[in-house]
This record gives C-alpha cells, sequence and structure tokens, in this order.
C-alpha cells in the first residue's frame, strides 16, 4: 500500500495551501478562522494528513547552518599582521639556522591560533542553547484521540492540549483556555507569567502583548489549554530569534583593531628601513653582500617585537582570573579589554537591575498606609507606619487584609540547597506569601472548602475557608474587580461601613504611577453549612484594601550605576514591562540623573521610527519598554552609530541577538539561559550589575597594563635595532650580534615584560571618562616616549660599547658590556612605564607591585649566567667584565631613567 506521506498530489496540495499562509497574524484573527485557514477543526489532523504536512514543512527543529572545515577554520586564525610578523621572525631566525627560537615563536603562533580556534562559534553554541529550550514530547489530537508525540514531528494544524509545568512545543493559536498563565520571561523579559485568552488581540500587539497566543520553549505556569499549531521550526518565534542571531555581525574589540593597524605599522616600517639599511650600506660603505644580508636579518630580528601578541594574551589571561574573583566569568579574552572602553551600558531590567523576586512594598487600608520593608522572597524585615515598625497585631485593618491574601493563595515560599528564598507558584502570590510570613499573621486552624481558580477574564481567585468563627469567602484580585464587587468597606472597629470608590480608585491610580503591581482583597461571611463556591458568590464583599507590589531594584545596583555616571558611562534600561513600570524603576535606580526628566521609548514607537529617526534619539533616551529582540538590535546599531562602545546585558534568549551584536555581551549566570550565556562574551555568577561595574574598572586597569606594557616592549626592539642601524649608517662593526639580541629579546620577555601585568589600577581610574575607541594603543604622547626611550637606550647602548672599544676591550667585552646596558636601560625604563601617566620620582615607584621586583631579580641572575658562565662565552660570544664595566652601565642606567622622566613630563605636556 501506498503512504499517503508519500502521494504527489496530496502533498502538492499541502504544499500550495502552507505556502499561502505567508505572515498572516493568528493572534489577530478568531480561533475558528485560524482553524479554517489552517484546514483544519478542533480535532485535529488525521495522520496522514499530519504526514504529508511533515514532509512539506519538516520537522519541527531549529535548523543548522554549514560551517566550513575545521581545517579551514583554523588556518583563518593565521590571518592577522601580528601573526605575519611572528611567522617573519621564524622564517628569518630558521635562515639563521636558531631551531630552538624557531620553534619557541611557531609554538606561539600555533597556541594563538588554537585559542581563537576553540573560542570561536559563539553564535553556533547560542544557537544549540535555543535548541536546547525547546519541547521534547507533546500531546496532540490524531485521528479523533489524543497521543503523545515527538515534538520534532508536530505541523501546522495540528491541535496540542498543554497544562501547568509543559514546555509549550510550538507557536500555537488558543482555541480553549482556562486559567492559563504562561511563563514568557526568556522570550518577552516579563517579570511575571503572562495571562492568556482565547480572544484575539490587534494587530499592531508585540509579543508580549499577543495573549491569545502560545510560544515555543515557554512554560505553563498555571491552568489547561487547547491551542492549534501555526508555526513549527525555524518559523517560529524562537526561530526567528535564532535567524537574528546567525546573521548578527560580530565587531572586532578596540584593542585588536588597534594592534591589527599598530601590527601594520610596524611591517611597513620595519621594511622600508631594512631595504635603506641594505642600499646605504652596500652604496655608501660597500660592505661585503653577506655581510649586509645578515645584519638585514639582525635588523629585522631586532625589530620585530615577536613578543607582543604573547604579552597581550598573558595580560588579558591574568585579568581574566582577577575578574572570575569579583564574579565575572570571561568566555573570550579579548571582552576583557573591551570592557575598559565602554560607553554605553544597556541593561535588561528584570534580574539583573532588580531582583526577579515580587516583592510587597506599600499596604493601604481604610486606616493607614504601611510600608513593607521587604525584599524579595525572604521573610525578613518588617512593616512600618510612620517609620515605626509594626504589626498585624497592633493594627486589626492589616491583619484582615495579609489574612485575606495569604488564606486565597495557593504559592510556596522556600529556601532551595543553596539557602536562596524562592517561589512554587504564582511570584504575586508568593509576594503575599513572604508578606504573611515577615508579619507573623498565622493562618492555623483555617481549613480550605472550596475554591475558584485565577482567570484572565475573571482577573479574582476566590476561597471558602472554615475558620474558628465560622465560614468566609476570601477574594484577591485586580481592584476594579473587586470594587465592582463589593458592597462596602471595613470600618475602624471592624465592621463594615460605606464603601468610598472613587477614593480607592485614587490610591490604585497613585500605586500605579510608582511602577507598583496592584492588587485588592476583600471578603465576606458565608452561610453555615455552604460546601461550594462560584464566581457568583463572589458578591456582596467587604473591600479591606489594596498591595502595591514590585519587582525591587538591588541596592547594590544603585551604587553601581551612580559609579557608572561618574566614570562618564551612559546607563540605558531595555525591558519587556511597560513603560510606567520602567520609568518609575529607572528613577528608583537613578538611571536618569537627579533633576533630569526620564526620556522612555516603548517598543511600537520605535518600530514607527527610520534608522536616522531612532539614531537621532537614541542617545537621549534612557527607559526602552515593550521591546523585541529586533528592537534591541536597532538600539545597539544606533548607538554604536555614534562610536559608542556598547555593553549589552540580559538574560532571556530575546536578549540573545543584541548580546552577540554588543562590543561586550553580558549574560546572568544564575537565571540566564543557556543560549544568552553562549551568546555572550562574559557570564555575571552572581546575577548582579554591580558586577559590572566592578568589571568595567578592571577592564580599565588592564587596558592600562597592556598600553604600559606595549609602550615598555617596544623600545626593547627600537633600542636594538637603532643600534645595528647607527653601526651600519657609519659603517661600525655591529655591537651586537644577531643571537645576542636574540638573547635580550628573550630574558627581558619572560622577565620584565611580564611584571607591569601585575599593576594595581591606578588612582581615580573610575573618575576619568572612557577613552575613545578611536585613541590608539599608542597614542601620541606615548609614541613620544617610545622614541624617545628607544634613543636613551640605543644610544646608552652605541656609547657604553664605544666607550669599552676605546678603553681598549676586545669585542667580546664591548659587546657584554653593550648587553649589559639594554638590560639595565630596559630595567630603569620599566620603573618610569610604571606610572605612565604621571611622574615616578616618587618612592611608590617601588612599592605596590612586587612582581617588579621578581623580574628584576630573575632578569639579574640571567645575565650573571650570561656574563660569567663559560658555556654561555661559547654559544654567545659573550666574555667576563669587571666592577669597572658594571659601573659604567649603572650609572648610565640612572642617567636613563632621569631622562626617560623628563621625555614623560613633556609627552604630558602634548597631551595637555
Amino acid at each position: 500500500m501506498t503512504s499517503t506521506a508519500h502521494d504527489p498530489a496530496r502533498r502538492s496540495a499541502a504544499a500550495d495551501h502552507l505556502a499561502d499562509l505567508g505572515e498572516y497574524r493568528p493572534y489577530a484573527e478568531d480561533a475558528r478562522e485560524v482553524l479554517d485557514r489552517l484546514a483544519t477543526s478542533s480535532a485535529g489532523l488525521t495522520s496522514g494528513e499530519a504526514a504529508v504536512r511533515l514532509d512539506t514543512v519538516g520537522p519541527n527543529r531549529l535548523p543548522t547552518a554549514g560551517r566550513p572545515p575545521a581545517l579551514v577554520r583554523f588556518l583563518g586564525h593565521f590571518d592577522d599582521v601580528l601573526i605575519y610578523i611572528l611567522l617573519a621572525a621564524a622564517v628569518l631566525k630558521a635562515f639563521l639556522g636558531d631551531w630552538v627560537d624557531f620553534t619557541v615563536i611557531l609554538v606561539v603562533a600555533l597556541v594563538n591560533a588554537l585559542v581563537g580556534f576553540l573560542q570561536e562559534g559563539q553564535a553556533e553554541r547560542a544557537l544549540d542553547g535555543i535548541r536546547t529550550m525547546l519541547s521534547l514530547t507533546a500531546t496532540v489530537r490524531r485521528d479523533g484521540s489524543w497521543t503523545e508525540v515527538d515534538a520534532a514531528t508536530l505541523v501546522p494544524g495540528d491541535v496540542v492540549r498543554v497544562r501547568s509545568g509543559d514546555k509549550v512545543p510550538a507557536d500555537a493559536r488558543l482555541v480553549e483556555a482556562t486559567g492559563l498563565q504562561v511563563d514568557e520571561s526568556a522570550l518577552t523579559g516579563e517579570s511575571v507569567p503572562a495571562a492568556k485568552h482565547v480572544e484575539a488581540v490587534g494587530t499592531d500587539a508585540g509579543v508580549g502583548d499577543r495573549a491569545s497566543m502560545l510560544f515555543s520553549g515557554t512554560i505553563v505556569a498555571a491552568g489547561t489549554a487547547l491551542a492549534v499549531v501555526t508555526a513549527t521550526g525555524g518559523r517560529t518565534e524562537i526561530g526567528r530569534i535564532q535567524s537574528l542571531i546567525a546573521d548578527v555581525d560580530h565587531l572586532e574589540t578596540p584593542l585588536k583593531r588597534q594592534l591589527g593597524r599598530l601590527g601594520t605599522l610596524l611591517s611597513r616600517g620595519i621594511l622600508v628601513m631594512a631595504f635603506a639599511m641594505l642600499v646605504i650600506g652596500r652604496v655608501i660603505h660597500d660592505f661585503a653582500l653577506p655581510d649586509l644580508v645578515s645584519a638585514a636579518i639582525g635588523f629585522a630580528v631586532a625589530a620585530v617585537p615577536e613578543g607582543l601578541p604573547a604579552l597581550v594574551t598573558i595580560t588579558l589571561a591574568l585579568g581574566v582570573q582577577q575578574m572570575a574573583r569579583q564574579h565575572a566569568i570571561t568566555r573570550k579574552l579579548p571582552a576583557v579589554e573591551a570592557l575598559g572602553s565602554v560607553t554605553t551600558i544597556c541593561s535588561d531590567k528584570t534580574g539583573t537591575l532588580t531582583r526577579n523576586e515580587m516583592t510587597a512594598r506599600t499596604v493601604v487600608t481604610a486606616e493607614h498606609v504601611y510600608d513593607v520593608e521587604v525584599l524579595g522572597y525572604e521573610p525578613v524585615g518588617g512593616v512600618t507606619l510612620d517609620g515605626r515598625t509594626t504589626g498585624p497585631g497592633e493594627h486589626p485593618d492589616l491583619h484582615a487584609l495579609v489574612r485575606a491574601s495569604v488564606l486565597c493563595n495557593d504559592a510556596r515560599v522556600a529556601p532551595d540547597d543553596a539557602g536562596r528564598w524562592g517561589v512554587v507558584g504564582q511570584p504575586t502570590e508568593g509576594a503575599l506569601r513572604t508578606l504573611a510570613l515577615t508579619t507573623g499573621v498565622a493562618t492555623d486552624g483555617a481549613q480550605r472548602v472550596a475554591a475558584v481558580p485565577f482567570e484572565s477574564v475573571n482577573k479574582l481567585s476566590a476561597t471558602l475557608d472554615r475558620l474558628p468563627d465560622g465560614l468566609h469567602v476570601h477574594v484577591v484580585g485586580a481592584p476594579d474587580r473587586l470594587l465592582d464587587r463589593a458592597v462596602a468597606q471595613r470600618g475602624a472597629d471592624g465592621t463594615p461601613v460605606a464603601l468610598r470608590r472613587a477614593s480607592w480608585e485614587s490610591v490604585v491610580d497613585e500605586l500605579g504611577g510608582q511602577g507598583l503591581r496592584v492588587l485588592a482583597a476583600a471578603e465576606r461571611p458565608a452561610a453555615g453549612g455552604t460546601s461550594g463556591l462560584t464566581l457568583d458568590d463572589a458578591t456582596g464583599l467587604t473591600f479591606l484594601g489594596v498591595v502595591g507590589i514590585v519587582d525591587p531594584p538591588r541596592p547594590e545596583a544603585v551604587a553601581a550605576i551612580a559609579d557608572c555616571h561618574r566614570a562618564g558611562i551612559a546607563v540605558k534600561m531595555i525591558t519587556g514591562d511597560h513603560a510606567g513600570t520602567a520609568v518609575a524603576i529607572a528613577r528608583e535606580l537613578g538611571v536618569v540623573r537627579p533633576g533630569e526628566d526620564v526620556q522612555a521609548l516603548t517598543g511600537p514607537e520605535l518600530e514607527a521610527m527610520t534608522a536616522e529617526q531612532l539614531r537621532a534619539r537614541v542617545r537621549d533616551v534612557d527607559v526602552y519598554a515593550r521591546t523585541s529582540p529586533e528592537h534591541k538590535i536597532r538600539i545597539v546599531r544606533a548607538l554604536q552609530s555614534h562610536r559608542e562602545v556598547v555593553a549589552m546585558t540580559g538574560d532571556g534568549v530575546n536578549d540573545a541577538p543584541a548580546l552577540t551584536r554588543a562590543d561586550v555581551g553580558i549574560a546572568m549566570g544564575i537565571k540566564g539561559t543557556e543560549a544568552t550565556k553562549e551568546a555572550a562574551e562574559i557570564v555575571l555568577a552572581d546575577d548582579n550589575f554591580a558586577t559590572i561595574e566592578r568589571a568595567v574598572e578592571e577592564g580599565r586597569r588592564i587596558y592600562d597594563n597592556i598600553r604600559k606594557s606595549v609602550v615598555f616592549l617596544l623600545p626593547t626592539n627600537g633600542a636594538q635595532s637603532l643600534v645595528i642601524l647607527v653601526a651600519v649608517l657609519l659603517g661600525l662593526t655591529l655591537p651586537l650580534t644577531p643571537v645576542q639580541i636574540l638573547w635580550v629579546n628573550l630574558v627581558t620577555a619572560v622577565t620584565l615584560s611580564l611584571a607591569l601585568a601585575y599593576e594595581p589600577a591606578e588612582p581615580g581610574i573610575m573618575d576619568r571618562p572612557p577613552r575613545s575607541p578611536r585613541e590608539p594603543v599608542l597614542s601620541r604622547p606615548s609614541l613620544l616616549v617610545v622614541v624617545w626611550a628607544s634613543l636613551l637606550i640605543g644610544g646608552a647602548t652605541l656609547g657604553v660599547y664605544l666607550v669599552e672599544k676605546q678603553l681598549g676591550a676586545g669585542d667580546g667585552l664591548a659587546q657584554t658590556s653593550a648587553v649589559t646596558m639594554l638590560a639595565l636601560g630596559q630595567t630603569a625604563f620599566l620603573f618610569s612605564c610604571r606610572f605612565l601617566g604621571g611622574s615616578s620620582l616618587t618612592p611608590r615607584v617601588l612599592t605596590g607591585n612586587r612582581v617588579v621586583w621578581i623580574a628584576i631579580g630573575t632578569l639579574m641572575v640571567l645575565q650573571l649566567v650570561f656574563t660569567y658562565a663559560p658555556f654561555m662565552h661559547a654559544w654567545f660570544d659573550s666574555a667576563p667584565i669587571g666592577p669597572r664595566d658594571w659601573g659604567l652601565t649603572l650609572a648610565v642606567a640612572v642617567v636613563v631613567f632621569l631622562l626617560c622622566e623628563a621625555g614623560k613630563a613633556v609627552a604630558r605636556r602634548v597631551r595637555a
């Protein structure tokens, strides 16, 4: 028998039908119309029709993109100017027959490529992280009966059933819903589950407002539903986000761009100078060609800073360790430096700036307004009235309201294995439960008889409870719905009095304007013997009061934002919450500086803007509300068009595309999705915005140390190449042989060069504005320092060599003194580099970094071996030097230090 799945006629009809769906909006259409459009019914599809559609649309999986072969990707990491310099140095050393150094340099190049190869594929791993969010199975109606199938076999038109705790297997339009609430925080950023209903919504509704839809990968928090599948695989909302991640172009960090330009500049300079040296040596001094080629190779070996990539990598790696101790886990080395360049931080609100724990903030009864001093779900704190701690025992009105809210409540709060308090159930109900635990309102002796669960249509829940004084109906829900059902309010003596509805509506508006989510509580006595409860029984109520609930700001985030502003870093809040809530939290956090108005922009407003209009406003807007993943990418790109270096934080999968696009993507380690962590360069182990501020400070310190290391390292090469260049130009014997140059490069690279990576942060590092991303790693003042130090150290080395020759020393002794001068000159310059922005003529230059002294001690031991070990004399043509020679080189080194400080003073005037 021929399978219907392979019937060409049926497959063609299905293909035509499904292709005709296009970009339709099922959330804006009636459920019956959606079923008709999908050529299905509430009875679902037959197995044969499902197979035909599966053959047409493909499995319900996120697509995987092809990747180049591993070897091609590995070789691509050699396409870098600094790597070219490393390889050129290796070739030159092979030409010289120095196979040990040839091997070392090749190993450095291979390690750099290997690290890059292992760290690549961030986007691919982000996509893998998204794929883990998809449901594995689904309950679907096929052939008129319910069955559990592999979620990958779902097709548009299938009718699925979901209930509390299920993961939604595909995008689907609701057909039936009972008390349905869905946790969409990973997709929309909403801090509380979204209430869902069958009724259609507007065609312009954003993802967070599409209450008639279920989205693949989200989790049903409460209720049950039937829904018809409208999109599967890459056509789902989560699939669309995946495609955004795949399409986002990655940016190079400022340091990588600057080192690339520096490497290009150095390579061109080396080639030009080597050519000039060959011409002058041959034309003017008539050097023999083999000698001239040897000198040119020595010059190139001296000039190539082969230790620079390794030095930068080591400095960044040490920074990674330091940041890990600050709870910032770095997944990509260059991000460490990029943090120090950040000019704008775009932060998600929920869970980053706030705790993502709903908390009662204010309780209002007819008699009093109480302030609640609780943070999150941990029942620690209390209630104050006019600044004085109070409790339900002193105030029966407070006791009645809290008791009603906790009896009409199914949530539970408890600590986890790590001691962190959390909620099982609805977050808003968890806030009321914590309020009851904190205030000590007990419900001992209470017995629930019946209940009406919360439904989004009714916006309330009710319980019938047996208490020691009889049966009572308790109701909790939206204030307007309870006011409609109330006939009185609780009086000062506990008896019902006339309801002042206008006064309560004013209170609700005021709390809402503060960004609070407002719930009301009411009650009435029930007749003895009552055993059931319906929605119609929740009438004739006595209104008890309202509770204002908020996802509270992290206290440490407030201080961190203030520190960011002091450092010249703008903070933008981007959230899926409503504008009113976002603006209120922004004011409380200090996102907007005191005295300034909050500039807010919603997703629909942003949608209507052109790229140019957004670009004109993006730096002035502090709060973005009801945003989608596309909006976040547009915001990041608009900021980057102003040459802003943007850090983007997030925890939901909806944040992953923007994290990929940002200069630095920062994910939450505790509450973040795996997709978000894989898309990010940095993961916060404590989900704390204050950690970002500390990481930025660490990033600035690391960049300072990289800049110091580069400034320190280049004069080593500059001085050596200058000595050879001058000797060739003047027709002198080479003061340094190529192998002696390699010795100096080796010993300074493994000792002095690493010392500056451990430098502590300079005072006031967070009081200065962010550096411009266009500022080169070698600024004009720094370049002056490098040139000046190269001239000083090179001149001192050549001078010592000539003095020794004048005093009758042989080539070996004179060259050994020159090598010693190079080492001591670099040591003097190391102290000068410790405070590049200020004078090193201070006792502080001798303290604060013990690694400096370890490096100097190691260098001196190695130099003594070079000078006095007989086998070193054979390898490097060195010779023992006496006290006179040491005294000469030490005296000149002190002069070099003093003249370097004079050069820095001039450079500071140039900067000024």
